[in-house]
């Protein structure tokens, strides 16, 4: 069965069957003093090998990306199953997102959230607008794996974890 694109219904429908890995990104607070400030997002991807660069897509309502963009850098923390409150913590609208969480700076001055899957920490290489999104190209300055974990995903409008074939 097919429909037209612009019943965003459907349109929704349809790609939710594409999973995401779970992402939060984050970056350093304003030099007034401001605290760092992070958002969860579920489309975080690659873009290119050479040069190493990777994407995300904030929504153009979003109170946080101005934040973001303004520091000019930002790095993608990858989930593990095991946060979902983390998840929920940067998705929700909370006066510091931060309190609580353990982090660590990267060389590029952008948060590092502890026990993270990896982490690829970037500056800001373009932003172009997208319909309701932006979509924000990073060039990676660092990047690592922090542990041997299976990730959150976001599949059909839920949070989900990853089982190796031929189990569950």
């Amino acid at each position: 069965m097919s429909e037209h694109p612009e019943n965003s219904d459907f349109f929704r429908k349809v790609l939710s069957h594409c999973s995401t890995a779970v992402t939060v990104i984050t970056a350093p607070g304003a030099a007034d003093g401001d605290g760092p400030v992070g958002m969860t997002v579920g489309s975080f991807l690659s873009v290119s090998l050479d040069p190493p660069l990777v994407a995300f897509l904030p929504a153009t309502s979003s109170s946080t990306w101005p934040r973001i963009r303004d520091a000019g850098k930002f790095c993608a923390n990858v989930l593990t199953q095991d946060q979902m409150d983390l998840c929920t913590r940067f998705t929700r609208p909370v006066a510091d997102r931060f309190a609580g969480v353990g982090y660590r700076m990267s060389d590029n001055g952008s948060p590092i959230l502890d026990d993270c899957l990896a982490f690829v920490d970037c500056d800001i290489e373009a932003v172009h607008p997208a319909g309701d999104h932006v979509f924000v190209v990073g060039r990676v300055r660092e990047l690592a794996l922090e542990k041997e974990s299976e990730p959150l995903l976001f599949f059909q409008g839920r949070y989900r974890a990853l089982l190796p074939l031929g189990e569950g």
